[in-house]
């Protein structure tokens, strides 16, 4: 290259706002790392692509570098404020050292668009913002022609809305591109289409959505459109902008990616490069006459043609005309699917149920695909994503009814009244124990108080204390089939990561093992204290349950009573008894049962001041041994295998105690019977009142409410001495149950509250979500009310490591979800969450329906009958962990679980068999057998194969045959739950809506690449990676791979 010196010279010396920019640099040649020389001072200037270096501000230019065929390397840290520049020819690099980093970060950019690609960069952003000023100018000029007073008339901008039906899309369509222009003639090309909105109001472009690349072709069909949802701003005013890009390289970051801040874009030339772009108006597409528009793709300076651009009005329903032969060859060897985006839940059940079910569900996405069926018809899929307000509020509801449940406990371990010094210590230890877990409750519940925001917990939160009740990123994954030939399906999944306990951690396992070690250890162990079997422990919560709920009613019954009494009234009088008589007889049964009997003898024993001495009743000769050598030392009190005798303890005391409530129950039966009798007799025959021979109460024909009043105290005198022995005496065993087990017992329950917390919030979510969609089967309907529902996990956890643990915690979650009661009822309100009532091991939940949607529901159900739920659980571990589980490691967890859960899987099917009648079953899977399914599944958990994907298949199919809830789990259901859901998805289009052979891996790889499960991965990470790589993939099932580019290691 030759240059005039002299004019080289003379641009240097122009004053100093002739230049690009200036200033001092310390510059030195570099050969490899190593400098030639120290760096020196130089005075720099910068025009054009001309560096220009000068010993100082008003000496010559002693060089002049040209900025072309060179790049900028500056060094990231904080300190470094040097920058090289580098040659491709190369010559030796340059180093450049600035005074501070913001001094060499503003040389840096300067540097690199001094050459003459960036200036062409330049050039080719200003001819799109021109484009896009003309565009403007055009909708401002369209606007002047407007009469002056309707202008005025509108004061803020008035548009014209989109007609649409309630619920649905605003608006929906497809694209398709034809005759594309490559850059070279021989380049086959990969081809997406960018899709970016102009608000009228405001004219900003707006980047909006993508399709899914299509690869190989000049005639792309684009399976993929766009959607908008209901609340999205859209009007017939509003541009779309469709921008073309050609795709270089389709796995360009799927190694790594870094996330963007909200206020970045990623480089334009990173990967892809612009081919053309159009511009169309939302109203010009949806009053045009075939819903078709065909635009032209021009380049940036708008002068070029470079093919055309067909855009399809879509609607949900309306099947397009035609068969799916138009496709081109090329077109067919697409890997594509039609995929749009929308954000709002919809059911088959109408839309008197949506108020009900939009309380649930929030924040939901919405992804449209058209796939070919076998015969040659397009088949359309709307997949929806969604989180749900239960994630929070079912365990403030659980929180809030724990700290009740230990504050009554508390308190009646302090009313068990005067105890001997050993046991008062112990009372004492174990109460101050109770009362930091309470607090701990209690600062767990105004924390979530505090929670606003999303309704969903994040993967990355997942180890966070505050929120170690919720469930981890908790989603309904929905499905809606519609296809030519076949009814309209709806298939729905709960994703959530598995119940666990992450912030306690792993290191000693999970609930199962830590739950079966604590009991060995209780039972083999001495404790100063007496062993109650957890049946026992479990029988005296029961037995305190039924007191607290029923002595009150009792008394309220009781009232109702004498106020029908004092009112005359033979009716109510009658009604009130049948209450009254229905609670009591409840009442007395609840304490027959030797534990109380048992446990009173063991409180007397407790009392200060008493000697225990030798029972009458012989025991083994070890433990009469044992007494004898403690008899003449009262206050060592060793730990008891049985409840020790007293022989100054009246044992029949208690019985005659228990058995006054129910003679003062008889004698308040046959006064009201004689007063009934009186009233009739009067009335029919006017003869005396007939004598009572089982009460001796003197009345001589006076008020009923006075003859009644006696007999009522009395009873309430007989119930109430009946609560508190039997309370004292309940508490007492629950006393034993903390003193031997301190502090390991308390925590093991905080451990269990909180994966109980959040295998309920997922369950709760599950069973309202089935009987919303539901509510017009009755078939469903009365399998619920007669034989419970079915709810399958499908889990994906390894068995090796710290996932170990959590699918230890995560089976004990779920089995106690057995425990699990639920009850519709009536809302009364517009608020329809539902309300949690009940205790450790006995909650009921009652869901709130709309009264047009509790109409529709069988007469059991409403009349407040209780649901059951059978939970199972099957695991199948699937990634490289499992792999070395199965070889060096254990995988006896996840086979013992997988065949306890066969069992009650076995076990539910046999009483669906004997209470529902056959054609019970899903009607497009008649062809299939349960009982051939069933025998299947128990073959596979038999034969023991590495990672038996099929066993997850099968027990997913037998779950939808019987009309269950699915769940699909792995550690935070955002990876491996994904590749999980859109195989089952693509699986059921493919089995049962006839889904073309050739499109399954197309289809299956848009739903992972371009759907909501990719959203999902958003939402918890902020990139767009599923956090695999190369070589866990290599250990993954086939069908569990993710496509190319949309794995790898996020900066998050």
């Amino acid at each position: 290259m030759r240059f005039n010196a002299k004019d080289l010279a003379l641009l240097a010396k122009r004053p100093s706002g002739c230049f690009d920019k200036e200033g001092k640099l310390k510059i030195c040649r570099l050969v490899g790392d190593e400098k030639l020389i120290e760096p020196r001072e130089r005075w720099c200037r910068l025009k054009g692509n001309l560096l220009f270096l000068m010993k100082n501000k008003s000496s010559e230019a002693s060089e002049v570098v040209i900025l072309e065929r060179c790049w900028v390397v500056e060094f990231r840290s904080k300190t470094d404020v040097s920058i090289i520049l580098k040659f491709q020819s190369g010559e030796p690099d340059l180093y450049l050292e600035a005074a501070s980093k913001p001094d060499c970060e503003a040389w840096a950019v300067a540097l690199g668009e001094a050459n003459s690609e960036g200036l062409r960069n330049k050039i080719q952003q200003l001819r799109r913002l021109i484009m896009e000023i003309k565009e403007e100018r055009a909708s401002d000029e369209a606007r002047q022609f407007l009469p002056s007073s309707q202008v005025d008339s509108l004061g803020e901008p008035q548009f014209t809305s989109i007609q649409r039906i309630a619920n649905e899309p605003k608006l929906e369509f497809s694209l398709a591109c034809k005759g594309l222009v490559a850059a070279t003639r021989d380049r086959k090309l990969n081809t997406f289409i960018q899709v970016s909105v102009v608000h009228p109001a405001e004219h900003i472009l707006t980047r909006y959505s993508s399709t899914e690349i299509v690869e190989g072709t000049r005639d792309p069909l684009f399976l993929t459109g766009v959607t908008f949802p209901p609340e999205y701003p859209i009007y017939e005013e509003t541009k779309i902008k469709l921008t073309v890009y050609d795709v270089k390289d389709k796995s360009q970051g799927t190694v790594r990616t870094s996330v963007l801040p909200d206020h970045k874009e990623p480089r334009a030339d990173v990967g892809r490069s612009f081919l053309g772009c159009t511009t169309f108006r939302v109203g010009d597409l949806v009053k045009s006459k075939e819903q078709q528009l065909t635009l032209t793709l021009r380049t940036s300076d708008g002068g070029k043609t470079v093919g055309t651009i067909e855009v399809n009005l879509v609607k949900m329903g309306e099947f397009e005309d035609g068969e799916m032969g138009h496709i081109t060859t090329d077109a067919q060897d697409q890997k594509c699917a039609l995929v749009r985006e929308c954000t709002t839940p919809e059911g088959l059940s109408g839309k008197d149920n949506l108020p009900s079910l939009n309380a649930v569900l929030k924040n939901p996405i919405c992804k449209l695909y058209r796939f070919p069926t076998s015969d040659n018809k397009w088949m359309r899929i709307r997949e929806q994503m969604a989180e749900t307000t239960l994630s929070f509020h079912v365990p403030k509801e659980l929180i809030n009814l724990h700290i009740k449940e230990d504050m009554r406990r508390n308190q009646e371990l302090k009313d068990l009244g005067e105890l001997a010094p050993h046991w008062d210590n112990m009372r004492k230890s174990v109460i101050a124990h109770c009362d930091q877990m309470l607090s701990m409750y209690q600062d767990t519940l105004a924390e979530l108080g505090k929670h606003t925001g999303s309704s969903f917990k994040s993967s990355c939160s997942k180890g966070e204390k505050t929120l170690e009740f919720i469930p981890i990123n908790l989603h309904l994954q929905r499905m809606h089939v519609h296809s030519p030939r076949l009814k309209d399906a709806l298939y729905d999944v709960i994703t959530v990561g598995a119940p666990a306990a992450h912030f306690q951690g792993f290191k000693n396992g999970g609930l199962r093992k830590l739950l079966s070690k604590f009991e060995a250890e209780r039972r083999n162990t001495g404790y100063q204290c007496i062993y109650y079997s957890p049946e026992n422990t479990a029988k005296a919560k029961e037995v305190l349950s039924n007191i607290n709920h029923l002595q009150p009613l009792i008394s309220s019954h009781a009232d109702l009573l004498l106020n029908s009494a004092s009112q005359h009234s033979p009716d109510s009088l009658k009604n009130s008894l049948k209450m009254l008589s229905e609670k009591t007889e409840l009442f007395v049964h609840a304490f027959k049962d030797q534990l109380v009997r048992s446990a009173l003898l063991a409180l007397y024993t407790a009392r200060p001041g008493c000697v225990i001495k030798k029972p009458a009743v012989p025991r083994n000769s070890a433990e009469e041994g044992d007494d004898l050598k403690h008899q003449d030392h009262p206050s060592q009190i060793k730990r008891q295998d049985s409840i020790p005798h007293h022989s100054e303890y009246d044992e029949e005391e208690w019985d005659r105690v228990w058995a006054n409530v129910g003679k003062s129950l008889n004698c308040v039966i046959a006064m009201v019977d004689r007063l009934l009798e009186k009233d009739s007799s009067k009335i029919k025959e006017g003869e005396n009142d007939p004598s009572a021979a089982d009460c001796k109460v003197l009345h001589a024909g006076g008020d009923w409410y006075e003859q009644l009043y006696p007999l009522v105290i009395t009873l309430k005198d007989c119930m109430g001495e009946v609560v508190t022995r039997a309370k004292q005496s309940m508490a007492f065993v629950l006393l034993q149950e903390l003193a031997c087990g301190l502090p390991q017992c308390l925590m093991l329950t905080l451990r269990r509250d909180i994966v109980f917390s959040q295998a309920l919030a997922g369950l709760v979510c599950g069973f309202i979500i089935k009987l919303h969609t539901s509510l017009h089967d009755q078939g469903f309907l009365q399998q619920l009310h007669t034989v419970g529902l079915l709810v399958q996990y499908e889990g994906l956890l390894s068995t090796y490591s710290e996932e170990a643990g959590m699918l230890e915690d995560m089976a004990v979650g779920i089995s106690d979800l057995q425990k699990v009661m639920f009850k519709v009822i009536e809302a009364k309100s517009e608020d329809f969450l539902p309300i949690i009532t009940g205790r450790r091991e006995h909650y009921v939940i009652e869901v709130q329906l709309p009264a047009k949607m509790f109409e529709l529901l069988p007469q059991e159900i409403k009349e407040g009958k209780l649901l059951r739920m059978y939970p199972v659980l099957f695991n199948v571990g699937i990634n490289e962990q499992q792999t070395l589980a199965e070889r060096f490691g254990d995988t006896t967890l996840q086979e013992n679980i997988n065949q306890e859960n066969l069992e009650l899987l076995k076990e539910y099917y046999n009483l669906f068999t004997e209470k529902m009648p056959p054609d019970c079953l899903p009607h497009f899977q008649e062809q299939n057998d349960l009982k051939g399914l069933l025998e299947n599944l128990h073959q596979n958990i038999q034969a023991k194969r590495r990672k038996n994907v099929e066993i997850m298949w099968l027990a997913a199919t037998i779950c939808r045959k019987l009309n269950g809830v699915r769940f699909t789990c792995c550690k935070s259901a955002k990876d491996r739950t994904s590749m999980s859901v859109t195989l089952e998805q693509c699986s059921i289009l493919r089995d049962e809506h006839q889904l073309h052979k050739d499109f399954f891996i197309r289809a299956l790889d848009c739903m992972r690449r371009e759907g909501c499960r990719i959203e999902n991965v958003l939402k918890n990470v902020k990139c767009r990676k599923y956090a695999f790589n190369m070589i866990q993939l290599m250990a993954f099932p086939k069908y569990y791979r993710p496509p190319e580019g949309t794995y790898g290691k996020a900066d998050t």
